[in-house]
């Protein structure tokens, strides 16, 4: 995590203030642009479309810096270990809570078990990331986006496909970093 030629020790003081900007900038990329979408299934498709964004757009070298923490320290006791695990936990437990919204709105099915939609999310946006740093799919965006259409359903419901969420970069739907005509309406 720290690339200066000498490691800081680990859970540092410098690694823990790392972490919390990166977790900060998260908030900021995928949470935030989504948060003002009504709660449940807008909500969710949303922050799946920010999620993505926040990949392709490359916001940290090297991909998502909370994919690349876990993977490094997850057999790594200590405080800076433990506050990858806490924001991992919360993330999960934020998307928990808006697919058990879709679920209690009707547009998710009744048996919907808010838990596994969030852990399929992270599994796919986990693997989209991977897939993007390693170059092995040059089609992962699309992968990504056809595996949320079938954890929350393709274009059912109120809040449509993953396809029209709101870029955060531009606040007009449709995938990000892609060339647009004029915003589209309604």
């Amino acid at each position: 995590m720290v690339s200066a030629g000498r490691r800081a020790p680990r859970g540092g003081t410098l690694q823990l203030t790392a972490l919390a900007a990166a977790v900060d900038r998260f908030v900021a990329e995928v949470w935030q642009p989504a948060a003002t979408l009504p709660a449940g299934l807008p909500r969710l498709r949303g922050l799946c479309g920010t999620w993505l964004s926040y990949l392709e757009r490359d916001v940290f070298p090297g991909g998502c810096f909370l994919t690349s923490a876990a993977a490094e320290l997850d057999d790594r006791p200590g405080p800076l270990r433990d506050a990858v695990a806490a924001a991992a936990s919360r993330w999960l437990a934020a998307l928990a809570r808006e697919a058990g919204s879709a679920r209690d709105a009707g547009d998710l099915p009744a048996d919907t078990e808010p838990e596994q939609v969030a852990f399929e999310l992270n599994a796919t946006f986990m693997a989209a990331n991977q897939a993007h740093r390693l170059g092995t799919d040059p089609r992962w965006t699309e992968r990504a986006r056809t595996a949320v259409d079938r954890v929350l359903g393709s274009g059912r419901g109120r809040a449509g496909s993953l396809m029209r969420f709101i870029d955060p970069v531009d606040g007009r739907g449709g995938p990000p970093g892609r060339a647009r005509g004029p915003a589209r309406r309604g």
